[in-house]
């Protein structure tokens, strides 16, 4: 039985796709650069705010010029991010559930710290015991850092706790945490390609994380 549950935020417990590609269109487009599709936004998450401007400017773009463009992103988004942002079906019934069973919660996120906290609290108020963002002197994932520091502030060993993320920048956080994993399918990659990077128990719905995690299946 596990002690702790630690999420993903982006394309896990929160649909931010809409909003995020609004915020990085808006800066493209104030530096003169043509706007990216959802799907080309979609593909570019995972990484934090600094590798989505990378591949969302045109190639060959100065450095200098990837810095405004990521500049006008970083100053818009925080004023925007909740305008399309919404929680996928399902999560906030599951938190309150996991809870119910006795484990702790957390979210960790390549976002900036700042957005992580400002989300939890607009989303789920309440339902996450730690919540941790891109700050400085923490690596981010798919480094272990953050998942580490969630388990210290949980509590709990490695062992006792399992990872729940949609993608292969997930998968790779919970090999190098030493995690289990559980991979959800309704967020940003698709199944074909998460196979490839070695996800498994894969999930399609709320229920069966649930399931996985507290009741008749097992994660293998």
């Amino acid at each position: 039985m596990f002690k702790a549950a630690i999420f993903d935020m982006d394309g896990t417990i929160l649909n931010t796709l809409e909003d995020l590609a609004d915020s990085v269109n808006h800066a493209l487009q104030a530096c003169g650069y043509p706007k990216r599709s959802l799907a080309e936004v979609r593909s570019f998450l995972g990484s934090g705010m600094n590798v989505l401007v990378h591949l969302s400017v045109p190639e060959g773009t100065s450095a200098e010029d990837e810095a405004k463009v990521l500049a006008l992103h970083r100053d818009y988004y925080p004023l925007h991010c909740a305008e399309k942002t919404r929680s996928y079906d399902g999560v906030t019934d599951l938190l309150k559930k996991l809870r119910a069973a006795g484990l702790r919660t957390a979210v960790v996120s390549n976002k900036a710290d700042a957005n992580v906290q400002a989300l939890v609290r607009d989303y789920f108020d309440g339902l996450f015991d730690v919540a941790i963002g891109a700050q400085q002197g923490m690596e981010r994932k798919p480094a272990p850092d953050m998942v580490e520091e969630a388990l210290r502030r949980l509590q709990v060993s490695g062992q006792e706790a399992v990872y729940i993320g949609d993608s292969d920048v997930d998968v790779s956080t919970a090999k190098n945490a030493g995690l289990s994993m559980v991979t959800v399918l309704w967020g940003f990659r698709d199944r074909d390609m998460l196979e490839k990077v070695g996800a498994d128990n894969f999930a399609e719905n709320t229920d069966t994380v649930y399931r996985l995690l507290c009741g008749s299946e097992s994660i293998g």
